[in-house]
C-alpha cells in the first residue's frame, strides 16, 4: 500500500483492498485477506459488507492516506482490534483499546456453559473476575436477562471499557475495582454468594513470553497475560480453595485454562473434594474447568 517505485495510488475501494491484501501478505500476516477487509472498511468508515457493496467507490486522497496509516501500523504487528477499536465476541461488536485484553473466540465457551448452567436466571447473581473489555459480563447480561452481573478488575482501563460496552449495548453491570478475589469476597460478604463465577485469568508463564506472537507479547497488557510468580495454576488454585465460599450450593465456577492446564486443574479440584469437569473448545483443547458447588446433603450422600 504505497506509491513507492512508481506504483500508482488505488483509484477505487476494490483496488485499495487488493493492494492492502498484498501488503499484508508481504508482511506475513496470517489472515491477510480478512484483516485487509477489516482495515480498509474501517478506513472508509463502513463494515465488511458495506465495503463489498461499494468496491467501485472512487477514493479521495484522504481515504488512501488513512488506509495507508492503518496498514503500516498492522505491518508493525499492532493488533487489528487496537487499530480499529473493535472486536467481535458472541456475535456482537465490543470496544477494545490498548491496555485491555482483546477478547478471544475460545472464551465464548464460558458463555455457552453459563447459559447451560443457568437456564432460569431471574433473581440469580453472577460475577466476572478480571472483566477486561467486559465481553463476558456484558454478554452474560444480554444472553441471560434477569441475571444480576457484577464485573471485577484491578485495571481502571478495563473497568471503563466494560462500562462503555455495557452502556452501548444497553445493559446494567455492577462494576468494582479491587485486587482480585478480595474484591469478590467483599461483594459476597455484602450481598451473599454468587450463583455463577466466571474468570479468564492470566495463565501464561513469564518464561513463555518469547513464544507469544508479537501482537500479544508487545501490545496486550502483561498483567492480563502473565500468571503471578510465573505460576500458571495460581488462579485455578485460588478459585478452587474459595469456590464453596464464593458460590451458593448448586452454583458453579467456570475458569478458562491454558492449553496444557486441564489435567493439573482437575487434580486440584479433586484434592479439594470438588466435583469438576473439563470442557473442550472447538480446537479440542481442554479450555474450561467447571467447578460444581454441591449442598452439604449432596456431599454427605456422595
Amino acid at each position: 500500500m504505497t506509491r513507492a517505485r512508481g506504483l500508482p495510488a488505488p483509484r477505487t475501494a476494490g483496488e485499495m483492498l487488493g493492494m492492502a491484501r498484498a501488503f499484508l501478505e508481504r508482511k506475513e500476516i496470517a489472515e491477510a485477506r480478512l484483516e485487509a477487509e477489516l482495515l480498509v472498511a474501517h478506513a472508509l468508515e463502513t463494515d465488511r459488507l458495506g465495503l463489498f457493496m461499494q468496491l467501485d467507490r472512487p477514493l479521495e486522497g484522504t481515504d488512501v492516506d488513512v488506509a495507508r496509516d492503518l496498514l503500516v501500523r498492522r505491518g508493525r504487528r499492532e493488533p487489528v482490534a487496537y487499530i480499529t477499536g473493535r472486536r467481535e465476541f458472541y456475535g456482537r461488536s465490543f470496544e477494545v483499546r490498548p491496555g485491555v485484553l482483546i477478547p478471544r473466540p475460545e472464551s465464548e465457551l464460558l458463555v455457552d456453559l453459563a447459559r447451560e448452567r443457568c437456564p432460569r436466571p431471574d433473581g440469580k447473581r453472577a460475577a466476572d473476575l478480571g472483566c477486561g473489555s467486559g465481553c463476558l459480563a456484558v454478554t452474560l447480561a444480554l444472553e441471560l436477562p434477569g441475571l444480576a452481573v457484577s464485573a471485577f478488575d484491578l485495571s481502571d482501563a478495563a473497568l471503563d471499557c466494560t462500562r462503555r460496552n455495557a452502556e452501548r449495548l444497553g445493559v446494567a453491570i455492577a462494576l468494582t475495582g479491587g485486587d482480585g478475589l478480595a474484591a469478590v469476597e467483599a461483594a459476597v460478604a455484602a450481598g451473599g454468594a454468587f450463583d455463577l463465577v466466571l474468570s479468564n485469568p492470566p495463565y501464561v508463564r513469564s518464561e513463555e513470553r518469547d513464544d507469544l506472537a508479537p501482537e500479544v507479547r508487545d501490545h496486550e497488557p502483561p498483567e492480563a497475560l502473565f500468571a503471578p510468580d510465573s505460576d500458571a495454576d495460581y488462579w485455578v488454585r485460588e478459585l478452587v480453595a474459595r469456590a464453596r465460599s464464593l458460590v451458593r450450593p448448586g452454583g458453579a465456577v467456570l475458569v478458562e485454562l491454558g492449553a496444557d492446564q486441564g489435567p493439573r486443574a482437575a487434580r486440584l479440584a479433586a484434592d479439594a473434594g470438588l466435583s469438576a469437569a473439563l470442557h473442550r473448545d472447538l480446537a479440542g483443547i481442554e479450555r474450561v474447568l467447571e467447578l460444581s458447588v454441591e449442598d452439604g446433603a449432596a456431599r454427605d450422600a456422595g
